[in-house]
């Protein structure tokens, strides 16, 4: 839901480094595994309840993310190819985060958490599976035209997941609630995703068929 306002307002601050990295002949593609190993740490770091330090590498690890597309834009080299690798390595370190806490204090965490990462598998998967189809129908993505593919907007995105686990990080006695509230939250945009995305499809195809049958 605030990606598209939060994204304008970073982008320019990522410049100086984007072009610093790029005269240093550093790819996107390195930034994106580099970016997930500093997330991935999260997890250890979660699992022993050093709640600061796994803050950091989550803090870290966005910023890469935010990197990693600004210098592949900046140095022409875009492709479909890093934005698959972003978009796979993102959503395992958004499920590594919940996984932390769930092992951090399984007796507490583990239905909470549980419930955060099935939400999560909902909220990837309407996004992901309306993707090819946009791809295929070229529909247009206003909101996002710098992303490798079609961003279906939801009440819950990566600016919110973010906060999410900062959240976490600062407050992890509240973790059941926080995940609680946030899966509903995400069942609320699994919801909207499908019903949005299947009816947009729906018209999608009526046009395709209307124009083949005019032709």
């Amino acid at each position: 839901m605030l990606d598209k306002y939060i994204t304008p307002i970073i982008k320019p601050l990522l410049t100086p480094v984007v072009i610093l990295l790029h005269k240093r002949a550093i790819t996107a593609d390195q930034l994106t595994v580099v970016g997930f190993l500093i997330g991935l740490l999260s997890l250890p770091l979660l699992a022993f309840g050093y709640w600061y330090a796994a803050l950091v590498t989550i803090v870290l690890n966005r910023i890469f993310d935010g990197l990693d597309g600004a210098l592949a834009r900046y140095s022409k080299q875009s492709s479909s190819a890093g934005g698959y690798l972003d978009i796979t390595l993102d959503f395992l370190f958004y499920a590594a985060v919940p996984f932390g806490f769930i092992l951090a204090n399984p007796e507490q965490n583990a239905i909470a958490g549980a419930l955060l990462l099935a939400t999560f598998m909902g909220t990837g998967s309407s996004f992901l599976a309306f993707a090819i189809a946009a791809e295929r129908f070229k529909i247009d993505r206003p909101q996002f035209k710098y992303k490798s593919f079609y961003y279906l907007n939801g009440l819950t995105e990566g600016t919110e997941t973010i906060a999410l686990f900062i959240a976490f990080c600062i407050w992890p006695q509240n973790f059941v609630l926080l995940a609680t509230l946030f899966a509903i939250a995400c069942a609320i945009t699994i919801f909207t995703r499908i019903y949005g995305g299947y009816h947009t499809l729906k018209q999608q195809e009526a046009k395709a068929n209307g124009a083949l049958n005019d032709a």
